[in-house]
């Protein structure tokens, strides 16, 4: 097997205190959220500002206004996006389906054009889909995709680790080059396997947070995620 490119190790921040740490923990990454009672939300344009101003890793923006998988306001979307764009952001995460269970292609697309270009994840959206391959298929033109963010199940990791393996092993086949970032239900524990399997991009929320949401990103847990992705 050849070696390894360094995983990419992205945390969930919900203000510059998490930014700092998780920065400090060794991150590479930060996703922007508010609301994780609502499996997070955008956060303010204020917050991402802040943020931006604190760290100076990646910062993927979520863009959701509401809890779910449906798309609901797209013109909110759409201009939350723009000042988004405005502020400095340039890089999102996004996803959102029909009432069948796919892609709901339009509003991806009008958002996907407001972007302009800028890299974007498909979030865990993927793991309700009716249909995963016809998923990442419907997708696969659209321009900045380069990330799905997925359990493999909407269950987490431990229930979706079959379809992780399989859908990592058909990395750069049509719809399978984006990269597989794992996130939802990840423990220390699932690292190794993964990483053998080829998983080189894992998402972590509350294993940052020992004490649980209501407590800040801690540096010592980032760097001990950080320690066994390098490990």
């Amino acid at each position: 097997m050849s070696e390894h490119r360094r995983a990419a190790l992205e945390v969930i921040a919900l203000g510059v205190e998490d930014a700092v740490a998780a920065q400090d923990g060794g991150a590479d990454r930060l996703e922007l959220v508010t609301d994780m009672a609502a499996d997070g939300l955008t956060p303010a344009v204020e917050t991402f500002a802040g943020i931006r101003a604190a760290v100076d890793i990646s910062l993927r923006v979520m863009l959701r206004l509401a809890d779910g998988f449906a798309a609901g306001d797209v013109d909110a979307l759409v201009r939350v996006a723009g000042e988004m764009r405005t502020a400095g952001a340039d890089e999102f995460v996004l996803g959102f389906l029909d009432e069948h269970g796919g892609p709901d292609l339009s509003a991806v697309e009008r958002i996907v054009v407001e972007l302009d270009g800028c890299p974007w994840t498909f979030h865990r959206a993927i793991d309700r889909a009716a249909d995963r391959d016809s998923l990442r298929k419907q997708l696969a033109e659209l321009p900045g995709l380069d990330a799905y963010l997925t359990a493999g199940s909407p269950d987490g990791v431990d229930d979706g680790f079959p379809t992780l393996l399989a859908e990592t092993a058909r990395a750069g086949e049509p719809g399978y080059e984006p990269r597989v970032m794992v996130g939802g239900g990840l423990r220390l524990d699932h690292v190794p396997r993964l990483r053998a399997a080829g998983v080189d991009a894992f998402h972590i929320g509350g294993a940052a947070r020992p004490g649980g949401w209501d407590t800040p990103v801690s540096a010592d847990a980032v760097r001990q995620w950080r320690a066994a992705l390098d490990a």
